[in-house]
């Protein structure tokens, strides 16, 4: 079963909906209540200082719930938190639902501007208040609202009143499980990041394993005859001669295996380098595509190629934005090509580095090339070389 791939445009998308669906919101249900009280008071129901008292709260209701929502797109419980100014512009749209549902009905449209207000302070608040904060505003509005439609009988005014609580209850909850999806999300993308740093964490302490048993190994018997060598000296000159030429040939042999390590022919296979590939580029958000078989690619010529698409992934993670990335494989006879490609290449900020060169270098001594540009607005990294071909 083949692991999903990751497309961080997905999250982009499902950031403008969470956007959309809780920032805007506060101001569209400020609108019908403050249609309405205008209409009322062209009727003779409100008089012009109900009307800005009213309007005043509106504006007010708006501008906290709007700021507050915003704060909510870093995640659950991470909303800024003013609480004296929060309570006050709360406690004014209780009061405008109030004495709206008293003066002629319409409390019920400023609910709406109640459960905007109570959805996001809700979800901005930390967990351990959370609860008490939802289940104290529902019982506050049914309270208000069944007192405010008929205060000489209550139990008249106890439809409205729960009608009103429910709904201030099902925007409340809405709103809280978009944030808190959003926040799972974020999460998600965190430990996403977490992972592809690991992942090139772990092939540094790979390459530094290979470099400690090779250099181990080697210094440790160079230690051994430079030992023997010092005391043959003098005593024995043929031998120590002799001690010192083994001791010149194991130095040459490090030098050798530790510029293998690095170039990556220490065996390094063209499959492995892929699927590394793969793995550390699909845990940075980088959905990649291979399009060819790696194992068709003839055995010396691994190494090389396997070198060619590890530089091309770094180059991949260090200089671009890439959110795809394609390789494709292309074998004829003893001739093989790679091209890697990725989209949203970083501007050049100074002189390029040294691996494209080094490749080249290795490529020239394989009667190869390779060769680096942009192709509509994407980066091709290119090489092809021929089994039993030297420069």
């Amino acid at each position: 079963m083949s692991t999903p791939e990751f497309d961080p445009r997905r999250i982009r998308r499902l950031r403008r909906y969470t956007w959309w669906s809780i920032v805007p919101m506060q101001p569209f249900y400020v609108m019908a209540p403050l249609f309405l009280v205008v209409v009322g008071a062209s009727q003779g129901h409100y008089s012009t200082v109900e009307v800005l008292l009213l309007a005043v709260v509106a504006v007010a209701s708006a501008i906290d719930g709007t700021w507050v929502a915003r704060s909510l797109m870093q995640g659950l419980g991470h909303g800024k938190q003013r609480p004296v100014v929060h309570a006050a512009v709360f406690a004014a749209a209780l009061g405008a639902m109030a004495y709206t549902m008293h003066k002629d009905g319409t409390g019920a449209l400023w609910s709406m501007v109640v459960s905007g207000l109570a959805g996001v302070h809700v979800s901005a608040a930390p967990y351990r208040w959370r609860w008490p904060l939802a289940i104290g505003t529902a019982l506050a509005v049914a309270v208000i609202g069944t007192f405010a439609s008929s205060p000489d009988n209550p139990l008249l005014g106890l439809v409205p009143g729960l009608f009103t609580a429910a709904l201030v209850s099902m925007v409340m909850s809405l709103v809280l499980a978009a944030v808190w999806f959003w926040d799972i999300v974020l999460e998600l993308d965190r430990a996403r990041t977490v992972s592809a740093e690991l992942a090139v964490a772990n092939e540094r302490l790979r390459f530094a394993a290979d470099l400690h048993d090779i250099q181990g190994h080697h210094l440790q018997v160079i230690a051994l005859k430079g030992e023997l060598t010092e005391r043959l000296i003098g005593v024995d000159d043929a031998t120590a001669r002799a001690s010192a030429a083994e001791i010149a040939e194991i130095a040459r042999t490090a030098l050798k295996d530790t510029r293998d390590v690095v170039h990556g022919y220490r065996h390094t296979k063209l499959t492995s380098e892929l699927e590394n590939a793969r793995e550390i580029l699909e845990a940075a958000g980088v959905r990649t595509t291979v399009d060819g078989d790696a194992t068709l690619v003839p055995p010396p010529l691994q190494p090389l190629f396997g070198a060619l698409v590890r530089e091309g992934t770094t180059n991949v993670l260090r200089h671009s934005r890439a959110e795809n990335c394609e390789l494709r494989i292309v074998t004829d006879g003893p001739r093989t090509s790679i091209v890697l490609r990725n989209d949203r290449v970083k501007p050049p900020n100074g002189a390029a580095g040294s691996g494209i060169e080094g490749l080249r270098q290795r490529f020239s001594a394989m009667g190869g090339h390779v060769e680096g540009r942009l192709v509509d607005d994407w980066f091709e990294l290119s090489g092809a070389a021929e089994l039993g071909r030297t420069s």
